[in-house]
């Protein structure tokens, strides 16, 4: 056999968006900001949660900061990478890093996606069962949630990155997106794929496609519980902007992993709105439909300008 046809791949390189210089310093300003977004906003969300009293003692705004790290997180196992490539012609990235960027970008993503059925169970206790609300939603039960959450995304993402691993890469090494995921990694496997395919399309189809099911099963069981048009139209209002996430998140990811593993031209611009949109846009749909999150905010922001002067004087 050939010699160049064993040699194992070292490093893979990302397609990206464009190969012209001026369209990418484009989209590299658009990114950043993008970026920037994501964390001004997330990090306010948390610091805002954290020392408000009723915010941080209420089991859904302890959910909502944890979500918000998450976002942080995920936004972060690809987008740094994705804003160096744009000042880069090569956008090159070593085969250790991008199993390491596999791993994290599923375990985050599922965590996320455990931590959102999570809080549709918050929001059907607390419009189905108020009087009972902070007995069962207590502190140490959304602890032990959020933990589940965070152990179901390390496992799942697990057994994702133990059958990447276990490919051999020896041929192409160009992957069609601006990151390491599974579907265009694999497909760089000089092997047969097919019952690889079935085990991932189970395990990340199957987690988001059930994981969807249940939080709009979820919503439904609420509104078909809540028999008063004014209690329909306030429920509505309250998991208006849980349903707008979840659209939001849920739809591109069961539009890519719940399908066998080919290429389509849409593909990065969805892989866009779940790894660099949605992570941004979350902390404006909760904050702006939310009286409590706003009011607290510029609490915290009075006080930030109170300490300020102090220390001026």
């Amino acid at each position: 056999m050939d010699e160049n046809q064993t040699e194992v791949v070292r490093e893979f390189v990302l397609a990206g968006f464009s190969q012209t210089p001026s369209i990418e310093a484009g989209l590299f300003v658009l990114f950043l900001l993008f970026y920037v977004s994501t964390w001004v906003g997330n990090v306010l969300i948390m610091v805002t949660v954290a020392s408000d009293n009723y915010l941080n003692s209420s089991p859904m705004y302890f959910l909502l900061g944890n979500l918000s790290f998450l976002d942080l997180c995920y936004s972060t196992v690809t987008t740094p990478k994705l804003l160096a490539d744009f000042l880069d012609n090569e956008k090159l990235i070593p085969y250790d890093l991008c199993i390491v960027q596999l791993f994290f970008l599923h375990f985050v993503g599922a965590a996320e996606m455990f931590l959102l059925t999570v809080m549709a169970y918050d929001r059907y206790v607390a419009i189905c069962h108020p009087l009972h609300y902070t007995t069962i939603m207590s502190r140490g039960l959304c602890c032990v949630l959020v933990a589940a959450s965070w152990m179901g995304g390390f496992v799942h993402s697990t057994v994702q990155t133990i059958l990447a691993i276990c490919l051999p890469f020896c041929g192409p090494n160009q992957v069609d997106n601006f990151f390491c995921d599974v579907p265009p990694v694999i497909k760089l496997a000089c092997a047969d794929t097919f019952v690889i395919e079935l085990l991932m399309v189970s395990n990340s189809g199957l987690i988001s496609t059930s994981s969807f099911v249940v939080l709009v099963s979820s919503y439904t069981t609420i509104l078909v519980k809540i028999r008063s048009k004014e209690g329909r139209l306030k429920a509505l209002s309250t998991c208006g902007s849980h349903l707008m996430v979840v659209t939001l998140f849920f739809g591109p990811c069961i539009f890519i992993y719940a399908r066998p593993f080919s290429t389509f031209s849409v593909d990065k611009m969805v892989s866009v709105l779940y790894n660099v949109i949605t992570p941004m846009l979350n902390p404006l749909i909760y904050t702006l439909r939310n009286k409590e999150v706003k009011s607290a905010m510029r609490k915290l922001w009075d006080k930030s300008g109170l300490t300020w002067k102090k220390q001026e004087t």
